[in-house]
C-alpha cells in the first residue's frame, strides 16, 4: 500500500501549506485530495511536489508491504 503521510510531514517542515500548493503552485484540489486518502496520483504528480518541496520522493511516500499470506495455512481450512 503506498501512503503520502510523509508528505504532509515535509510539507509542515518546509512550511508549505495545501493552500499554497493549490494558489501558488497549480497543484489541484482534487489530486490533494486523493493524496489525503492515499490514492493514485501520477508520477508527474510526485515529481512536482518533490521540485516544490526540494526533497526525494522517499521525504513523500512511502510504501507499506501488505502482510504475505500464507496459502499453505489456507489449503488446510
Amino acid at each position: 500500500m503506498v501512503t503520502y503521510d510523509k508528505l504532509w510531514e515535509t510539507m509542515k517542515k518546509k512550511n508549505i501549506t495545501q493552500y499554497r500548493l493549490i494558489k501558488y503552485y497549480g497543484i489541484s484540489a482534487g489530486q490533494i485530495g486523493r493524496l489525503k486518502k492515499n490514492m493514485y496520483v501520477s508520477t508527474h504528480t510526485l515529481d512536482v511536489l518533490c521540485n516544490i518541496l526540494r526533497c526525494p520522493v522517499e521525504d513523500i511516500m512511502e510504501i507499506r508491504l501488505d502482510e504475505p499470506v500464507d496459502f499453505e495455512q489456507k489449503d488446510e481450512s
